[in-house]
């Protein structure tokens, strides 16, 4: 090989290998990027007391966005998450609350019965897309949207369109209360994002779904029950959604009726602005807490910068385009 050829051989390698370090690490470099313009642009964005609170108001959107992840790595989607937490988190707070006129009859329960009811009640939405979905060969989109609406008046249906206030300390913690001096929201979407992690690293089932979301055809004649993996991660989806609405009214002491309104949009954002592709197949759950994180850090960066929340939807929405984009040029690309 000439002198010549092999320069070019290793300006190729290098281009190639540039190439493969944005596509690994960009959305780590793009996070540090804005937490350093932003740290410079505001004296208090840095401050402990307002990571705590980035930490807080990302937790939410982060356990839906990694229950989410599972759903578009199959080439799916689920815009009826944010109906969901509305409804797990009205009839769970109905279990523990301690009015008189607001809680289900012989209020307040445990707050264990309340969080497993919750999770039941995501579960079962869940299920209901999953197996409409996976079963009916009905396209996603429309699943999704029809629950959406139908969580959403289930919600106002139970509660007859009023909130359910005075729930019990020992629910309030799930959403107030902390370990080690960590918030307990925060703690959640630790172990909801290290067992997310292991199943889509480290077991069959994990892999199942890739496989499932980059070419489905395959995957069923390779002898992947391709129905049950796309019935389950709706499952997983409904169950998270159902965990994120408990926390939401944890954290704000009552279940309101129209909680959770457009939270399916943060949801989506995080997990393509972390690198997932619509169209399915590839995408880690670590890309997408980081996209939450961005969210989250770019809402309260915005905020502490007096900007205000219909510019920070302008903002979000030009993010969500430039990732779908990126993503698109990408699938091109090979």
């Amino acid at each position: 090989m000439s002198l010549t050829e092999n320069k070019s051989a290793t300006g190729f390698l290098n281009s190639d290998r540039r190439r493969l370090l944005v596509q690994e690490y960009g959305i780590f470099f793009a996070f540090l990027i804005l937490s350093v313009i932003l740290s410079i642009s505001n004296e208090y964005f840095l401050t402990a007391g307002n990571i705590s609170n980035v930490l807080l108001q990302t937790s939410i959107n982060g356990v839906l966005a990694i229950g989410m992840t599972f759903v578009i790595l199959t080439r799916g989607i689920d815009l009826s998450v944010g109906s969901v937490v509305a409804l797990a988190g009205i009839v769970s707070a109905s279990l523990v609350t301690t009015s008189a006129t607001a809680g289900f009859h012989g209020a307040p329960y445990p707050a264990a019965l309340g969080i497993i009811v919750g999770l039941l009640v995501g579960l079962a939405c869940g299920a209901v897309v999953g197996f409409i979905v996976s079963r009916f060969a009905v396209p996603a989109f429309v699943a999704t949207l029809g629950m959406l609406s139908a969580a959403r008046g289930l919600t106002l249906i139970y509660g007859g369109g009023k909130p359910v206030p005075a729930l019990t300390p020992a629910f309030r913690w799930l959403g107030t209360g902390n370990i080690g001096g960590v918030p307990m929201p925060v703690v959640l979407l630790a172990i909801v994002f290290i067992i997310s992690w292991w199943i889509l690293n480290r077991t069959r089932f994990g892999r199942y779904i890739y496989a499932v979301g980059g070419n489905p055809h395959a995957a069923k004649t390779s002898g992947i029950d391709v129905t049950r993996i796309r019935f389950l991660v709706y499952c997983i989806s409904g169950i998270l959604a159902g965990l994120a609405g408990m926390m939401l009214s944890a954290r704000t002491g009552s279940a309101l009726p129209q909680a959770g309104i457009a939270y399916e949009l943060d949801a989506i954002a995080a997990v393509v602005i972390g690198g997932t592709s619509l169209s399915g197949g590839v995408g880690r759950v670590t890309g997408t807490l980081i996209g939450a994180l961005i969210i989250g850090v770019m809402n309260n960066g915005l905020d502490l910068m007096g900007i205000e929340s219909y510019y920070q939807q302008v903002i979000k929405g030009a993010l969500i385009v430039g990732a779908v984009m990126l993503d698109q040029k990408r699938n091109q690309g090979q």
